[in-house]
């Protein structure tokens, strides 16, 4: 919650490079090797921009958008390499849950976690049958829609559009990415560019460096056994 509102750039750096890590992660471990499969990658990437250029869906926390958040966030962690918090990044709900935490409201933690329940008890199944069935196709897909949502958690926006909630929060509506000079010209604010380069490879370097942790214990245990 204290960085999302102190040092916001540096945070949605992380976000990147921890994506972006995932990313090489999982094209590492599944290479897209089939037309079909490069396909579905260029269809998840361009669903997944379209959707971030559409216009805003005004997303405030009510009991119903934080159940089905709570769906598709728990869904979502069943599939090597993403996170729920990457999930609720995307549909705009993670300041919404992180202050549900901090303050401890109740109601929202409940639905949150009904709808998470639910969800992994809905769709666990058909999701583990399409990884076992077409592991290549779905990997691509996700992949696709991770790189196309990047567009989403870039750091440095001009905001064009915002509503004050009935809370008194103000919900950005629709917003310009823009590079850290012209974010510094036009916001007049301090890009905090080295901070951000340095946020992005932390995030980047913990993925890979799991990655490469998990390979070395894996061929100790093969070794072992």
């Amino acid at each position: 919650q204290y960085l999302l509102v102190a040092h916001p750039l540096p945070l949605w750096s992380f976000f990147t490079g921890l994506i972006v890590g995932s990313v090489i992660y999982l094209m590492r471990q599944h290479p897209p090797t089939r037309t079909a499969d490069k396909g579905l990658f260029v269809l998840g990437v361009v669903i997944a921009y379209g959707i971030s250029i559409a216009p805003a869906v005004t997303l405030q926390g009510d009991h119903l958008t934080m159940f089905l958040a709570g769906s598709i966030a728990l869904c979502a962690m069943i599939l090597p390499g993403i996170s729920g918090s990457f999930i609720l990044v995307l549909l705009g709900l993670y300041p919404v849950f992180i202050g549900a935490i901090v303050n401890f409201q109740l109601d929202i933690l409940v639905v949150f976690a009904l709808g998470g329940v639910i969800g992994l008890m809905a769709f666990s199944r058909l999701l583990s049958w399409l990884l076992d069935h077409y592991q290549s196709a779905v990997i691509a897909t996700m992949c696709g829609f991770l790189v196309g949502s990047l567009n989403i958690i870039w750091p440095w926006k001009q905001v064009t559009e915002s509503v004050v909630s009935h809370s008194g929060k103000t919900i950005v509506l629709a917003s310009d990415n823009l590079l850290p000079q012209q974010f510094a010209q036009i916001g007049g604010q301090d890009p905090q560019t080295v901070l951000c380069v340095m946020a992005f490879l932390l995030g980047l370097v913990l993925v890979l460096g799991l990655e490469y942790i998990g390979q070395k214990y894996s061929a100790k245990t093969a070794q072992a056994a």
